[in-house]
């Protein structure tokens, strides 16, 4: 697996900086300290999963993990192994993942969303020996099966086994039941690598994000427990996919750590979260802003649905925005603490959460663990106010697989993680953002980070989404350009929006061009796809483009 790796040399620096990182031995299985450990301690008649109207107790799962485990390891899956997960965040998921991570084995879990060229890709070049699949995502899999060069078993959660078994697909439910109930953990040192996530694409083609062993236990180490300050008696729910950081650790490695458990939904849905918070008593909500923003939509809801429960909201992926922030805080009584994290990282490593007092419109200070600053054009440390490139290091880092070109990229010559956007740091050390480095504005001279702009054109009362982009102009080298999705039964003219900004923005950062458009290109997670908002417009002819000039 070592050619696979970026060489030592590219590798970030690892800081280990809290007591806790000290404990770990140096091998261990994930599924070991999460889950038996758990059995053993007591915990085996504790609620581990909550799904709809099921339960499933920590000895449950344990049970299914080993049994799946026994029954893949009888297909001959070991250990290093790469074993895709294409499903909706469900149990038989979990079950899957603590299955692959018990025989040693790489657990890499895919977007439902990927489409066929994307799966293709993602299984070719991780190498994967088999994929478990649920029915309802099974075609655009079938649409490509011929070219997955190194799958050798395909194994389909649900669906019809009359249809399936002809075609040569292996049964979840089967291998489940073959499996027996105890099986040896494969125990692996802390730098080898147990899961393997893919980009969600925001930037081009999906890129293998590299994460170790060691660290299924240092995100709940760090931010489980300095973060949220986890305990055995929350439920913690969300909308993010097991195939990021977001969802792999907020639903596989936080809760199992403390005794707690997890809620899970195989799809968002503004009343279906709502319903769900009251119907599993969730305490730990983690949502990506856009869902939020969609359940502030939900009429009625602070008086339909009982949110007595929650004790943390918490929001990532993209800005929040001061007035989602006071929306949701005027409507439910409750504060949003936003933070920053990247699939590369793993998790978030600032939030507003560390010390439990949100900042509208910051992303927070910095978890315990890590270290994180802003650097100048000169490569200098930016001082408060100055905007800067965001760097960070800490006990997990940047490994991209197969892509040294990339890696080069991603971590400073003296060991640092970029991040890929702009910052700023105020006086008492909380961040601002600015913009992804890839989503710059230059203008005049000037950089221009676009969320600035999308957030004062979002609170125009006709305003239901949009996104600001930067195209190429004679004079200024570049232009902002918003593409504006309307609320239903709205209509406000170009010029009008444009002068809505002029007040409350900078003259040099207004959009000069407006277009209307039906719905915008985002992420399973909520992150606006500029890529494929600049991809359009380079391929859209001028005479075929709207616009408006300030």
């Amino acid at each position: 697996m070592a050619d696979y790796l970026p060489p030592r040399e590219l590798w970030p620096t690892r800081v280990y900086k809290l007591p806790e990182f000290a404990t770990y031995p140096e091998r261990f299985n994930p599924t070991e300290e999460l889950l038996d450990k758990g059995v053993a301690r007591g915990w085996g008649e504790r609620t581990a999963l909550l799904f709809e109207d099921q339960r499933i107790t920590y000895a449950q799962l344990s049970a299914q993990a080993n049994k799946l485990g026994n029954a893949l390891r009888e297909l001959g899956i070991g250990e290093g192994d790469r074993i895709l997960l294409r499903t909706p965040t469900i149990p038989p998921a979990v079950v899957a993942n603590f299955a692959i991570l018990k025989l040693g084995a790489v657990c890499t879990p895919i977007s439902p969303l990927f489409s066929r060229a994307e799966i293709a890709h993602v299984a070719n070049d991780s190498e994967a020996v088999a994929i478990i699949v649920h029915a309802a995502l099974l075609a655009e899999l079938e649409a490509v099966r011929e070219n997955l060069k190194t799958i050798r078993h395909i194994i389909v959660i649900g669906g019809d086994p009359a249809e399936l078994k002809p075609k040569g697909y292996r049964l979840y439910a089967e291998l489940l039941q073959s499996g027996a109930a105890t099986l040896a953990p494969v125990r692996r040192a802390r730098d080898d690598v147990g899961v393997l996530l893919y980009t969600s694409g925001t930037t081009g083609r999906p890129k293998g994000t590299v994460h170790l062993v060691e660290e299924t236990l240092i995100i709940p180490d760090t931010f489980g427990k300095y973060g949220w300050r986890v305990t055995e008696n929350d439920i913690i729910g969300g909308s993010a996919p097991l195939a990021f950081g977001a969802g792999y650790s907020t639903f596989t490695t936080i809760p199992l750590r403390f005794g707690a458990a997890a809620s899970l939904i195989a799809k968002f849905e503004p009343d279906k979260m709502f319903e769900t918070i009251q119907k599993h008593r969730i305490t730990v909500l983690s949502l990506a802003p856009t869902a939020y923003r969609k359940m502030l939509q939900v009429p009625g809801a602070e008086k339909k649905y009982d949110l007595s429960s929650l004790r943390v909201c918490t929001g990532g992926g993209e800005s929040l925005t001061a007035p989602t922030y006071y929306a949701w805080k005027e409507k439910f009584g409750l504060e949003i603490f936003e933070g920053l994290g990247t699939t590369e990282m793993m998790y978030v490593f600032v939030s507003n959460v560390v010390k439990m007092r949100a900042t509208p419109g910051s992303f927070g200070t910095v978890v315990p663990g890590y270290e994180v600053k802003a650097v100048n054009e000169d490569g200098r440390d930016a001082a408060p106010g100055e905007i800067g490139r965001f760097l960070v290091r800490g006990p997990t880092g940047t490994l991209y697989w197969r892509d040294p070109e990339k890696q080069r990229q991603a971590v400073t010559p003296d060991g640092w993680n970029r991040a890929g956007d702009y910052v700023y740091a105020d006086e008492e050390g909380h961040f601002w953002f600015v913009s992804r480095e890839d989503d710059v504005i230059k203008s005049s001279a000037y950089r221009i980070g676009p969320e600035e702009i999308e957030t004062t054109l979002a609170t125009h009362p006709a305003v239901a989404d949009v996104g600001v982009i930067g195209v190429p102009d004679e004079v200024r080298g570049q232009i902002a350009k918003a593409f504006v999705v309307l609320k239903p039964g709205h209509t406000v003219a170009s010029d009008e929006l444009i002068e809505y900004c002029r007040d409350k923005i900078a003259t040099y950062k207004l959009p000069r061009e407006v277009v209307f458009v039906n719905e915008l290109p985002r992420t399973p997670t909520g992150k606006l796809l500029r890529r494929v908002l600049r991809q359009a417009e380079s391929q859209t002819p001028p005479s075929a483009r709207s616009v408006s000039s300030a």
